[in-house]
């Protein structure tokens, strides 16, 4: 794995200075908007920068811009890995990838799989001469990311649940709440 994807995942550890506002390289602008976008951007998020990302997310992804195979998204203390959805990860049993409205997804293990389980599967997929020049890509690296936090002082690997509405019918939205 290439440099960078390692010091994405060495951002556990705080180092002097202003932590990060986003999980990828950044920098300053100036912008002059209108009072009533600015109102619209500081209802989705008090801070107008991340408003504006979490509004060109969705636009970005279906952009030419192609992202990395997998990396860290960090909050806080915490981060997730983040990838792009690959057919590979379908085919391992008690996987499943949850979208993010970017296009890419998280990795949901269901009950049955733990983290080293996962990363052994992932591993044994590497050995697959079948598999595509981007999915071998893909899985290789989240092993590595698996493998650094290992070896990282500090830095711990957690189980979490999280929650998924899942819809009986494709396509079909959950209903929502005093409706």
């Amino acid at each position: 794995m290439p440099r960078k994807a390692v010091r994405r995942v060495l951002m556990f550890h705080r180092g002097r200075g202003r932590p990060r506002k986003f999980d990828r390289p950044a920098r300053a602008v100036t912008l002059t908007l209108p009072e009533d976008v600015l109102a619209a951007l500081t209802a989705i998020d008090e801070d107008v920068s991340r408003a504006i990302v979490r509004v060109m997310s969705p636009l970005a992804a279906r952009a030419a811009v192609r992202l990395p195979a997998a990396e860290l998204s960090k909050h806080g203390n915490s981060a997730v890995i983040v990838i792009r959805p690959e057919r590979v990860f379908e085919r391992i049993q008690g996987v499943t990838l949850v979208p993010l409205p970017d296009g890419r997804a998280l990795v949901s293990l269901d009950d049955s799989m733990t983290v080293p389980e996962f990363e052994l599967k992932l591993r044994d997929e590497l050995d697959d001469e079948k598999l595509k020049a981007h999915e071998r890509a893909a899985i290789a690296s989240i092993v590595e990311i698996l493998r650094i936090a290992r070896h990282t002082r500090g830095v711990s690997i957690e189980e979490r649940n999280i929650i998924v509405l899942q819809s009986a019918r494709p396509g079909r939205r959950p209903a929502q709440p005093g409706k």
